[in-house]
């Protein structure tokens, strides 16, 4: 998928003391089923995510995206009737030291069996993105992710991208790109046959992320990224505050803006895209 995607990095407000494993496992289908698991469930099933005989890797960064992304597959794992295996990696791109440290530590104390693999990214990015290398890593990041999921005979790679990250990716697109695009709750990977990404998180808002994060006791680390601290401002930071800042003045201005890549009239529309090819209102305006 081309475009503009991904997300930026991010610090959490202070954590409570860390609850016992068994209370944060059951607080996901009982304090947290509304605004979490059964907007995690509802995506798997309308987006149809995953399917019996299905092998997932699980994606892991160390943020509290991916880490509750795997609790949530482990619980849906424990109580599901389906069949399908489950396999949690994490790269390390080149972190500091301390975040390697957390975020074994963090999938230790949460019962993930994550298996991590090295790369350094971060050496190769800061020498060639220049100014904005969050793209350039990330696309990065995917394809070695790919590589290790196909590794252990995985076909799906789930990623923690959440509702927020696809209403800015949607105006992103439109403010610096030119064009409607958004990030898309599942897609067939270009370069490696018969895998596919896939984003259970896709209805779930990020504010009930972090306090699931927060109240779990948790302290995820942010993006890790040593090269983005050296750089200037985020263009995905920006417009997550502008976002922010329509809401004040438009009712559900999120919900919107989400809904906008749901209801799309063709017949007002000057031109589109599908692939390579392109296609104009006036291809069919005379017939």
């Amino acid at each position: 998928m081309s475009g503009i995607s991904g997300s930026g990095c991010e610090i959490l407000r202070p954590v409570n003391e860390r609850k016992k494993l068994a209370e944060i496992e059951r607080n996901l289908i009982t304090i947290y089923r509304k605004p979490i698991w059964s907007k995690f469930t509802k995506a798997l099933k309308e987006f149809k995510l995953v399917n019996p005989g299905d092998k997932v890797a699980v994606a892991i960064s160390g943020g509290k995206d991916s880490l509750l992304l795997a609790k949530l597959f482990q619980q849906l794992r424990k109580y599901s009737d389906d069949t399908f295996e489950l396999e949690f990696i994490s790269m390390d791109p080149g972190f500091h030291k301390s975040n390697r440290v957390l975020l074994e530590e963090h999938c230790d104390y949460l019962n993930i069996p994550v298996k991590i693999f090295d790369k350094n990214l971060f050496n190769v990015v800061d020498e060639i993105a220049n100014d904005y290398p969050c793209y350039l890593c990330a696309r990065m990041r995917r394809g070695a992710l790919y590589g290790a999921a196909e590794s252990l005979g995985c076909n799906k790679l789930a990623l923690g991208h959440h509702f927020d990250d696809v209403i800015e990716t949607i105006m992103m697109n439109v403010l610096c790109a030119g064009k409607y695009q958004t990030m898309m709750p599942k897609l067939k990977a270009k370069n490696f046959a018969h895998m596919e990404l896939i984003r259970p998180l896709y209805e779930i808002r990020e504010e009930d992320i972090k306090t699931f994060a927060v109240e779990s006791g948790l302290s995820p680390m942010n993006c890790g990224c040593v090269v983005a601290a050296k750089k200037t401002s985020s263009k995905r930071r920006e417009v997550k505050e502008l976002i922010k800042t329509l809401g004040t003045s438009f009712k559900d201005v999120e919900k919107s803006i989400y809904m906008s890549s749901h209801n799309i009239y063709q017949d007002a529309v000057i031109g589109w895209r599908n692939g390579d090819e392109k296609f104009s209102f006036l291809d069919e305006y005379e017939s």
